[in-house]
């Protein structure tokens, strides 16, 4: 039986302050909206259905590859109002359950034991007890304990206000007694919407079996409507990653000081220093070493590779036993084969560095395939941009580069070959050659150093 599953994204969240739609803004580096349709997405025979309004293209392009069935609540007048919109397009059979987008952490299992409670004749509320409900609909319950009623805080009276237990806003409820409720809804309360809650009380009349689940942790149903309480479930969110990671054998120097912003999978026995930033996706092998404050994206570290403080790494494969930075930048296309070294000041980029290679400070390698045991001088360019076009240098294995070379590629240094220092190298160095370019020195006597006017 298939379960819709619709999304509400079509608030504007002023409170943001924010160009952007608030559903947009984002948690662990991936938008809110996108973080719930991707829960969603891996519950069993489901159709989803995404609600949209304020900046709803840009919405509909950011989540496009979840191939939802796209709502527009141009004009908002309330949750029942934005399910009404999407109640054609439901099934007749199976359930509904409603999502929001600007909840982003609420969890497969929390909606999995709701989809178990789902019968034709039953709705299924998500609640939770608060010791401060203000703000939230109260769960009205009546002397069997049965759900009656979701009043909100602006409808509700003294009594009911003293009531602790309160509506998610996430709920399940059967579809072929859904859209009649949809139907019957009106707009008569304190603001002037169509409250999806109301259904609650018509079920009641109906005879539904109203049941409750609730989530493991507060976090999981907390929405966000401003700036502080994103940053309040970004932190929730890193604390997550950061206790799966030492779960799995990984140390952290200070759980709370590290951002991961995407998906990383660490071997046992890894090392990783404050201030370090995972983006995309990122695999370390096992007793790698991070220090303080490295940026890392997109790329597979190998074992026992030590990264050294302020480096950055991105699209690229590192190999094991490696040795890299401080302050090293590996831009997209590096690939370092075992017991390379990059050191401080060097940024590589389309480049394959050998085994045990070295390039190990102020120098740029670019469009560059190098050999095994290459060492590479202090202030090593490859010229490989003439402006236009890019050409690439190729530097054979066990050569020796001296400091301040300049390789013009396209050129090709073969196996074994020397670049003395302070060369500038434009055409092919054969094997075991020694190779010098450089202009004649002139030395000239009685010279006046310049005198400040």
């Amino acid at each position: 039986m298939t379960q819709d599953i619709v999304i509400l994204a079509a608030g504007k969240g002023s409170r943001m302050k924010s160009q952007f739609s608030k559903v947009l803004h984002k948690i662990g580096g991936t938008a809110m909206v996108r973080r719930v349709l991707s829960t969603a997405s891996k519950l069993t025979n489901t159709k989803l259905h995404l609600i949209v309004g304020h900046q709803g293209e840009q919405v509909e392009a950011a989540c496009q590859d979840f191939y939802a069935n796209i709502v527009w609540q141009n004009n908002p007048q309330g949750t029942g109002d934005a399910l009404r919109r999407a109640a054609p397009s439901l099934s007749e059979d199976g359930a509904t359950l409603t999502l929001y987008g600007d909840v982003p952490l609420i969890q497969q299992s929390t909606l999995e034991n709701m989809l178990a409670l789902s019968t034709p004749n039953t709705l299924v509320l998500l609640t939770i007890k608060l010791d401060n409900p203000f703000g939230y609909g109260r769960i009205v319950r009546n002397a069997q304990d049965k759900v009656v009623a979701i009043v909100e805080q602006k409808d509700a009276n003294a009594e009911q206000l003293k009531i602790q237990e309160v509506n998610t806003g996430i709920l399940l409820a059967p579809n072929a007694k859904l859209k009649g409720w949809l139907e019957a809804l009106t707009n008569n309360n304190a603001q002037g919407e169509y409250y999806l809650t109301d259904i609650i009380a018509m079920a009641a009349n109906d005879g539904v079996n109203i049941v409750t689940a609730h989530p493991e942790a507060e976090w999981e149903v907390t929405g966000v409507n401003d700036r502080v309480q994103l940053s309040a479930l970004e932190r929730v969110w890193q604390q997550q990653q950061a206790d799966t990671l030492m779960r799995n054998g990984a140390t952290l120097l200070d759980p709370s000081r590290i951002d991961v912003r995407g998906e990383l999978t660490t071997g046992q026995d890894c090392i990783i220093d404050v201030n370090c930033v995972f983006e995309g996706t990122v695999t370390l092998g096992e007793n790698v070493e991070i220090g303080p404050n490295c940026v890392l994206k997109n790329c597979t570290v190998g074992d026992n590779t030590v990264i050294k403080a302020n480096t950055m790494i991105e699209d690229s494969t590192v190999g094991a036993d490696c040795d890299l930075g401080p302050f090293a930048r590996l831009r997209p296309g590096t690939v370092l084969e075992n017991k390379a070294k990059i050191g401080n000041f060097v940024e590589t980029k389309k480049a394959h560095i050998g085994v045990g290679s070295k390039v190990n400070h102020l120098s740029y390698v670019g469009d560059t395939q190098m050999g095994a045991g290459v060492n590479v001088g202090a202030g090593t360019i490859t010229c490989n941009y003439d402006g236009v076009n890019k050409f690439q240098t190729i530097i054979g294995d066990n050569v020796f580069v001296g400091s301040n070379t300049s390789l013009v590629a396209p050129v090709e240094v073969q196996t074994g070959a020397t670049i003395a220092a302070g060369s500038t190298i434009t055409k092919t160095v054969g094997e075991h050659q020694l190779a010098f370019g450089r202009a004649k020195q002139m030395n000239k006597d009685g010279w006046a150093r310049p005198t400040k006017k």
